[in-house]
């Protein structure tokens, strides 16, 4: 085993991780289908919306002139209901009638409310005045054609498949889903349900860290659990060739059962760094096996699940061409003390309340051990404390990872 080396910074970690990302190909996709999926591709309108002057209410297409002073009487010419048209022009002394979405007939420079008129047979009495583009919507106010509506990258919302609706797209050229392979090693894991013999214990990580790349628009393959020996873990680390990314659980650390660089490092991994200065998650690799980048996540699973989310949903973001999402840091208060930190990052559990004046209320949990997943499981928020940080009280504001809505 290679002698350890300096602990690595947590963002300069990040940043070897993201620059060996790669984003995959795109593919095209119906507009039902999309979303949730990354854009490939800038989505440009195909018409203009709208893609005439329309009336914004139900009231009367008049010249403004003619209703300047008030009340005054209108006669009556016609009518413009949305999907229809007036097909003449409005002249002086002339109304028509018309409806939300329906096209301003030519002379017609305003729209007086049907609340502002009083309606005798094809007589129409304006008791308010207007002024000229009052309640017109013109051509081209939501947008035009050839108008970039959507940019490349953005993860799609309901909003943005609507919008692209709008535009006449009924097709979207979409990143794929990456493939992400997730290999847990150890004897002593067993999978959910399975007999649990003496000295082993359920693993956790395989599930969760599938769950988290689903969540992050990403394809999860399961690799299983290697055993503690070479040919398990070779023959298993192999289903990986086919992957955008290997994540490896466990075997990361020094111990003498720790086979991740030394085994796979006989089949081609090449390490390009090792050991972060966080907690937890400080036995994490990063490197390449072969063609495929690997990640070597800590086996504790609450070291799993945290570095998952700080290095393993921003590599799902880089392969898809999308921003990297975080994670995002918020301002709360500090609801108990801290003593000073040494020289690793801390991403403390903790709850969230609401304190008297409003604000967010973050109080770690008093036993932050990495192996107990029911206190991430029941956490709001990750409190971040940078290396170094001095003692803090109640009160202080701090930085947090809020985690609703993460899928986390």
């Amino acid at each position: 085993m290679p002698e350890a080396p300096a602990l690595m910074p947590v963002e300069d970690a990040r940043q070897r991780v993201l620059d060996a990302m790669v984003p995959v190909a795109a593919e095209t996709i119906a507009l039902a289908d999309a979303l949730g999926r990354v854009l490939a591709h800038d989505v440009t309108a195909r018409v203009t919306q709208p893609p005439t002057a329309v009336s914004a209410m139900d009231g009367y297409a008049v010249r403004a002139a003619d209703v300047a002073a008030v009340p005054c009487t209108l006669t009556v010419v016609g009518e413009a209901p949305a999907g229809g048209a007036y097909e003449g022009d409005v002249s002086s002394g002339q109304a028509v009638r018309i409806f939300t979405g329906g096209p301003v007939p030519d002379g017609a420079d305003a729209i007086v409310i049907q609340e502002d008129t009083t309606r005798d047979g094809d007589q129409v009495t304006i008791t308010e005045a207007t002024t000229e583009g009052r309640f017109i919507r013109p051509a081209g106010l939501d947008f035009r054609d050839g108008d970039v509506g959507l940019d490349a990258g953005r993860v799609l919302t309901a909003r943005d498949i609507a919008l692209a609706a709008a535009m006449n797209v009924p097709w979207l050229r979409v990143r794929r889903r990456p493939k992400i392979a997730v290999l847990a090693t150890g004897d002593e894991l067993v999978m959910p349900g399975e007999p649990i013999g003496p000295n082993q214990i359920v693993s956790s990580n395989n599930v969760g860290l599938c769950a988290l790349i689903r969540a992050s628009g990403a394809e999860a393959l399961d690799l299983g659990i290697a055993a503690d020996n070479a040919d398990s873990l070779r023959t298993l680390a192999a289903g990986a060739r086919t992957a955008d990314l290997l994540v490896t659980v466990g075997g990361a650390s020094v111990g003498d059962h720790d086979l991740i660089q030394s085994v796979l490092g006989e089949t081609g991994l090449e390490v390009d760094f090792w050991r972060i200065a966080m907690r937890p998650g400080k036995p994490l690799i990063f490197g390449h096996l072969g063609d495929v980048p690997m990640l070597g996540l800590p086996g504790n699973p609450v070291s799993a699940l945290v570095c998952g989310l700080v290095y393993l949903r921003p590599a799902i973001a880089a392969l898809l061409g999308a921003e990297d999402p975080g994670p995002k840091l918020s301002r709360v208060i500090l609801g108990s003390d801290l003593g000073e930190n040494d020289r690793r990052q801390d991403y403390l559990r903790a709850r969230l309340t609401t304190g008297d004046d409003g604000q967010p209320v973050a109080t770690p949990f008093g036993k932050q051990d990495s192996s107990m997943l029911s206190r991430l499981a029941h956490a709001d928020c990750l409190i971040l404390r940078p290396p170094h940080a001095p003692a803090t009280s109640v009160g202080d504001p701090v930085d947090a990872i809020l985690l609703d809505g993460l899928g986390y």
